[in-house]
């Protein structure tokens, strides 16, 4: 599987409701440091409850 955003090979892949989408190491981290940038980090731990010590 490609990147997403280029033509390299995916190093990451997410798949949602059939539709798979890789990215990069670059990409990745790229997308990664725009999410911690945002509120939607925070929505999300939350979401999944990431911080849980059972």
């Amino acid at each position: 599987m490609n990147c997403h955003y280029c033509d390299r090979e995916a190093a990451y892949a997410a798949e949602k409701e059939g539709i798979r989408v890789g990215l990069c190491e670059n990409h990745f981290r790229e997308r990664l440091e725009e999410l911690a940038e945002s509120d939607d980090l925070a929505a999300l731990r939350e979401k999944i409850d990431i911080d849980r010590t059972e």
